[in-house]
């Protein structure tokens, strides 16, 4: 007997449908954009989401280097798309304190959402690049990732963060 799937509705999904515990890490090692990027492209390749680290990785960075992603709310969304990545999803980290992201004068962030976009899923990416993006005027949010000490704390507040309609 095949067990049914079940679909949750786009009004009740929420940021934690596209990202798990394992992909959490509440408090990254590196302190610049680069290392930032190589320590979750790692986290995304050790949970099997990206085949290849390294072609993800200089897509990711070059992609930042060309337009940064740093919000003046402290959240930066880098993102790699790549034809080899099945599942749009995302790996969280955060700072213990916040750091410059990108070049100089640019904004200081603490947390990072690093996207793993599937090449042919514009309309997904977007979404949920809006939805991440809306953290900006949800400053009772923020405060809870910036607090939340494991993995499951930062997912536990994932999801209560709906995605944006």
């Amino acid at each position: 007997m095949l067990s049914e799937i079940t679909v949750v509705p786009v009004e009740q999904r929420t940021l934690a449908d596209y990202t798990r515990p394992e992909l959490v890490a509440p408090q990254l090692r590196q302190r610049d954009t680069a290392g930032i990027i190589s320590e979750l492209c790692q986290v995304l390749q050790a949970q099997r989401c990206v085949a290849d680290v390294l072609p993800f990785y200089h897509t990711t960075l070059n992609h930042e280097l060309l337009s940064n992603s740093a919000l003046e709310c402290g959240i930066a969304l880098p993102h790699g798309r790549l034809s080899g990545v099945k599942h749009l999803q995302f790996a969280f980290g955060r700072t213990p304190e916040p750091v410059i992201w990108g070049s100089k004068g640019s904004c200081r962030v603490q947390l990072i959402f690093l996207l793993a976009v599937p090449a042919t899923d514009a309309a997904g990416y977007l979404h949920l690049l809006a939805s991440v993006a809306r953290l900006a005027q949800q400053p009772d949010s923020l405060a809870q990732l910036r607090l939340a000490d494991t993995p499951q704390a930062v997912f536990a507040v994932l999801q209560k963060i709906r995605l944006r309609s």
